[in-house]
């Protein structure tokens, strides 16, 4: 006789989580800018987060750098094109423990269009019962990224010939889910 196994759902928690990127602009500082409004999932067999299968999307309209100027820009069609691509979404494959607390998270990334394979480094930070009796669990990952690879191709020179932006994105997410 087979057992079933029983799955376990876990939703993001926007409220105490964030999606974050990191781009150096001229070489010699770095920008940061976050998606405000993201939703995402995670879908296990027992309690075991290795066999994880993790769906995450984010809307584009909603990054924000700080800066209005630059995040009209990033909208456009010369960066994100949001009104064709309005999502960037992230689809697990695999992840593997690679130390105490600590994985692979293998994935395909899609954004501009462009579905290529991700590699995040995933800590895990515990589990525990907040004041309404719901399991929350923590994750902070971390991975980087070339833009270009995704179709954001843009690119701008000074007149002193240095590069206006990156081509290497990192992510830096702290990510909260509520066991459902």
């Amino acid at each position: 006789m087979e057992t079933q196994t029983a799955t376990t759902a876990w939703a993001i928690d926007p409220m105490h989580s964030e999606i974050q990127f990191k781009v150096k602009h001229l070489m010699v500082s770095t920008v940061t800018g976050h998606f405000s409004q993201f939703d995402g999932k995670l879908d296990m067999t027992g309690d075991d987060f290795e066999d994880a299968a993790i769906s995450f999307s984010a809307d584009i309209a909603s990054i924000s750098t700080g800066n209005e100027q630059r995040d009209t820009h990033l909208k456009s069609a010369e960066f994100f094109d949001a009104d064709q691509y309005p999502r960037l979404t992230f689809s697990s494959t695999g992840m593997k423990a690679t130390g105490d607390d600590t994985y692979a998270l293998n994935g395909d990334l899609t954004m501009h269009g462009v579905t290529r394979p991700v590699t995040l480094k995933a800590e895990y930070g515990g589990q525990m019962q907040d004041f309404y009796g719901q399991t929350k669990a923590g994750f902070e990952l971390s991975g980087i990224l070339k833009r270009k690879e995704f179709g954001l191709t843009w690119d701008g020179v000074t007149e002193a010939g240095g590069v206006v932006v990156s081509d290497d994105v990192r992510l830096v997410m702290n990510v909260q889910v509520t066991k459902q």
